[in-house]
C-alpha cells in the first residue's frame, strides 16, 4: 500500500485532534499552520510520486477492489490535492491576523482541518459510497465555519447552504443506490467496465441526470447556484476564501471524473445538456455580479460564472476541452482565494466591502492595489496571466467544434468580468474614501501586516509564474486530460486487470 495516499487524509485528521484539543492556548494556531505546511510537503511528495509512477492506488485492509475502499491518484486528482494545501496553507496563515480568539477557542482550526481532510479524501477516493462520506465531512465542516461566531447573517447565510446541499445528498444517495443495483459496484475503476453490459440505458441515462444535480449543487451550476451568494459573503474572509478556492472545484471534481470514467455512454445526451448549463451558468453568474455593489458579492457571483468555463471543457468531451477544464480549475482557486484575501484586506483598512462606503485604496495602500491587479486581470482572462491561457485553451476547443456561438458567449462573460473588476476598482480603490478615512497598510501591526499579505504576495506569483511559463502547466493538464479521456491506467492500476 502507498502510504503516500493516506497522508492528506490523515495529516489533517490529526491536526485537526489535536487543535481542538489546544484550541484554548496560542500553540493551537501554530499546530494548524504546521499540520498544513505537513500536508503541503505529503501532497508534493504524492504529486512527484504520479508523475514518476504513473496512477497510484491503494486498497485499505489489504481488501481487494472492488470490495473494499481504494484510494486512487491520478494527475488530476493529485494537481487537486496539491493545490488544496496551497490554499489551506494560505488560508491558515490569513487566520493568524483575521480570526480572533474567541473563534479559535470555538475550533475554527479544528474545523478548517476537518474540511481539508474532507477535500482531500473527496480527491483521492476510488469509490462512489466514500465520496459520498467525504462530501459530508465536507458539508458538516463547512456549515460549522460558516455559522462560527452566531451572527444572524451568518445563520441565514447557513441554513440556505445546508438546506440546499441536503438537497444534492440525498440526490446523490438516490443515485448511488440506483447504480448500485443496475450494476452491483460502486468502485468507480469496476464502474467503468460494469456500465458497458447494463443493457437498460435509459435507466442508466437517468441516473446520470440524478449525478449531474447532485454535483450540479455542489458545483452551483445554473439553476442550483442560489445557496452560495446567500452564503459566501456571511463568514469571515479567511473561510470565504477557502470556500470560494475548494468547495465548488469538489462538486466540478466530481462532474469531470464521473462523466469520464462512468457516464460516458449517451455522450449526445448528457454532455450536451452540460454544455448548455455551463454555457447559462456563465452568463448568469457575470450578470450577478455585475448588478452587485458589494466586493465579495460581486466576488462569489463570479465563481458561479467562472464554474461555467471549467464544465464548458468538460461538457465538449475533447482532448483540448478537458485539457482547458483541468488548467482552468488550478487557475481558478488561485485567483478567487486571493481575490477574497484581498477583499479582507480592504475591509480591514478601509472599514467595509460595501463599494460605496470604501475609497482611497490607491492612493494610500499602492502595494494591496497592485495585488488586486493581478488576480482581477487573471479572473478576466488578460495576457499573460494564468486566467489568459485558461479561457484560450476552453475558447479554442469550442471553436475547433465550429460551435460559434458558445465561444462568443464565453469571450462576451470575459467582457463582462472586466466590467465587474473596473468597477470595484473605480469605487474602492481610485476615489478617495467617502468618510475621508486613509486607508493604510502601515497602520496594521507589523505581525497583521505579514500574515494578511503573504498568502496575497504568494498567490499572486504564483498566478504570474502560471501565466508567464505556461508551457509546463499545459503539458501537464494535457496528460491530464488524455488520463481521463482513456482511464485504461486508472483501471488497470485499481483493479490489478486490463480492462
Amino acid at each position: 500500500m502507498s502510504w503516500l495516499l493516506v497522508y492528506p487524509i490523515l495529516i489533517p485528521v490529526m491536526t485537526a485532534v489535536l487543535c481542538y484539543l489546544f484550541r484554548n492556548t496560542v500553540a493551537g494556531r501554530w499546530i494548524s499552520v504546521a499540520g498544513t505546511t505537513a500536508l503541503l510537503l505529503a501532497s508534493l511528495m504524492l504529486m512527484s510520486e504520479v508523475l514518476d509512477q504513473g496512477v497510484l492506488a491503494a486498497q485499505m485492509s489489504n481488501w481487494d477492489a472492488p470490495f473494499g475502499i481504494t484510494l486512487a491518484a491520478d494527475l488530476l486528482g493529485g494537481v487537486m490535492v496539491v493545490i488544496t494545501a496551497i490554499t489551506g496553507l494560505a488560508t491558515v496563515i490569513y487566520s493568524l491576523s483575521e480570526i480572533p480568539e474567541r473563534l479559535e477557542r470555538l475550533g475554527f482550526h479544528a474545523l478548517l482541518q476537518t474540511l481539508l481532510m474532507g477535500v482531500c479524501g473527496a480527491f483521492l477516493t476510488g469509490d462512489l459510497f466514500n465520496l459520498y462520506v467525504w462530501f459530508e465531512v465536507m458539508l458538516i465542516s463547512s456549515f460549522g465555519l460558516l455559522v462560527l461566531g452566531g451572527t444572524r447573517e451568518q445563520l441565514d447565510g447557513g441554513i440556505k447552504y445546508v438546506l440546499l446541499n441536503l438537497i444534492s445528498t440525498i440526490m446523490f444517495l438516490s443515485g448511488i443506490g440506483l447504480l448500485y443495483g443496475l450494476t452491483g459496484t460502486l468502485n468507480m475503476a469496476d464502474l467503468h467496465l460494469a456500465v458497458r453490459g447494463v443493457e437498460n440505458t435509459g435507466l442508466l441515462t437517468t441516473i446520470a441526470v440524478m449525478f449531474m444535480v447532485a454535483f450540479g449543487v455542489k458545483a452551483a451550476l445554473f439553476p442550483l447556484f442560489f445557496w452560495l451568494p446567500a452564503s459566501y459573503h456571511t463568514p469571515p474572509v479567511a473561510v470565504s476564501a477557502i470556500f470560494a478556492g475548494l468547495l465548488t472545484k469538489v462538486g466540478v471534481y466530481a462532474l469531470i471524473r464521473m462523466f469520464t470514467l462512468v457516464f460516458d455512454q449517451d455522450v449526445g445526451f448528457t454532455h450536451t445538456l452540460l454544455l448548455w448549463l455551463a454555457v447559462v451558468t456563465m452568463v448568469t453568474g457575470v450578470l450577478g455580479a455585475a448588478a452587485m455593489n458589494d466586493f465579495r458579492r460581486i466576488l462569489s457571483f463570479h465563481i458561479i460564472s467562472q464554474i461555467g468555463y471549467m464544465v464548458l471543457g468538460l461538457a465538449l468531451y475533447t482532448p483540448l476541452g478537458l485539457m482547458g477544464a483541468v488548467f482552468y480549475l488550478v487557475h481558478h482557486i488561485i485567483v478567487k482565494a486571493n481575490l477574497f484575501f484581498v477583499a479582507g484586506v480592504a475591509k480591514r483598512i478601509a472599514g467595509s466591502t460595501d463599494l460605496a462606503r470604501i475609497g482611497g485604496l490607491y492612493a494610500h495602500a499602492p502595494l494591496l492595489a497592485f495585488l488586486f491587479l493581478i488576480p482581477a486581470f487573471s479572473l478576466a482572462g488578460f495576457p499573460p496571466l494564468s486566467g489568459f491561457w485558461a479561457k484560450y485553451v476552453v475558447v479554442k476547443a469550442a471553436l475547433d467544434l465550429e460551435m460559434w456561438f458558445v465561444a462568443g458567449v464565453s469571450l462576451a462573460v470575459g467582457l463582462l468580468t472586466i466590467f465587474s473588476m473596473t468597477k470595484i476598482w473605480g469605487a474602492a480603490f481610485w476615489p478617495a474614501h467617502p468618510d475621508g478615512i486613509k486607508p493604510r497598510l502601515s497602520d496594521l501591526p507589523v505581525g497583521d501586516r505579514v500574515a494578511l499579505m503573504l498568502p496575497i504576495v504568494a498567490l499572486a506569483a504564483l498566478t504570474c509564474i502560471i501565466g508567464l511559463f505556461p508551457e509546463p502547466f499545459v503539458q501537464f493538464a494535457e496528460r491530464a486530460a488524455g488520463q481521463l479521456l482513456d482511464p485504461t491506467d486508472y483501471v488497470t492500476t485499481v483493479l490489478g486487470v486490463q480492462p
